[in-house]
């Protein structure tokens, strides 16, 4: 038996606008995970057991195009290997599906991890990245590939499509508390729209991807020097641009203002938007209150965290 685990994520700054070039601030989610162990199996064939989407299939029952044939398959072309041999997969996780955590990309990134180990041929890190990206077009359509390289180096990345990764260094500690809408989101029908908008006027909407490009890179010079009191203001603005591409909605709308009426320095959406979640950069000894208004404004679950300094 061998098992693999991998983190959910969270995205500071960015979002959308990375699909078109502009930088993006993501960090790794320990409290959350997707763990996949590979057994032998006493039936020929590979058999995938997701308890949690109530999936139980062998391999040859399910379409090329399922985001989990695909990435077991993937594995198996990287390494060369033709003749499938007889195992389970069981896929388990305790990120929310469709809530912008990147729960397809943990549950990719820990089945190439515990498959290519039980074959006995780990893969690197740069080519795990590589095959949860091939997944992440079947859950996205135009994946930026944040959610895959975050999750897969498990470290705080400024991240730019088609640039060679970054560690984002972090001066000082800030905590950040998370708020679930509840509302399940696709990502992909959200970067769908912001792409019909982009089509229609793109002048329009370049000035908003450069706006929020911008606000990246002033919350990584502030990350980096441990000013992190700046980082309120600057998610506020980003909300702001967010709210101009149509991607937030009313239930994160109130839970921003809620986490402002309860003492959060700044707030926005994090992820595709129409749901998912919302975070709020809070002095760490008031997460808890501020965790608490969220659950009265509606959230369904808080999850508070600190982003350490490295």
């Amino acid at each position: 038996m061998t098992t693999a685990s991998a983190p959910g994520k969270i995205i500071l700054f960015g979002e959308h606008a990375v699909v078109y070039g502009r930088p993006a601030l993501a960090i790794p989610m320990t409290q959350v995970q997707a763990t996949a162990e590979v057994t032998k199996a006493s039936r020929p064939g590979i058999w995938i057991e997701a308890p949690d989407i109530s999936l139980f299939s062998d391999l040859a029952s399910l379409p090329s195009s399922h985001p989990l044939a695909a990435v077991i398959q993937g594995v198996f072309t990287a390494l060369g290997i033709g003749s499938l041999p007889a195992l389970t997969v069981q896929i388990t996780s305790t990120i929310p599906v469709a809530s912008g955590l990147g729960s397809g990309a943990a549950v990719s990134v820990a089945i190439v991890r515990a498959l290519s180990e039980f074959l006995g041929h780990p893969l690197p890190e740069e080519t795990i990245s590589a095959l949860a990206y091939e997944v992440e077009k079947l859950h996205h359509g135009t994946p930026s590939g944040i959610d895959n390289t975050v999750i897969t180096y498990s470290r705080p990345v400024y991240f730019v499509k088609d640039h060679p990764i970054e560690t984002l260094q972090v001066g000082t500690p800030f905590t950040i508390v998370i708020g679930d809408t509840g509302i399940r989101a696709p990502t992909k029908e959200s970067v769908g729209d912001v792409r019909k908008l982009w089509q229609a006027g793109p002048a329009r909407w370049e000035k908003v991807f450069d706006g929020i490009g911008e606000i990246a890179l002033k919350a990584r010079k502030v990350i980096e020097s441990g000013e992190v009191q700046f980082l309120g203001p600057l998610m506020d603005e980003n909300q702001l641009l967010l709210r101009e591409l149509t991607v937030s909605c009313p239930e994160l709308d109130r839970l921003v203002k809620a986490a402002h009426r309860s003492g959060a320095l700044g707030a926005k959406l994090s992820g595709g938007g129409r749901g998912g979640n919302m975070i709020a950069l809070v002095p760490q000894e008031k997460a808890p209150a501020i965790a608490e208004a969220l659950m009265s404004a509606g959230a369904q679950r808080t999850i508070v965290t600190t982003v350490k300094s490295n």
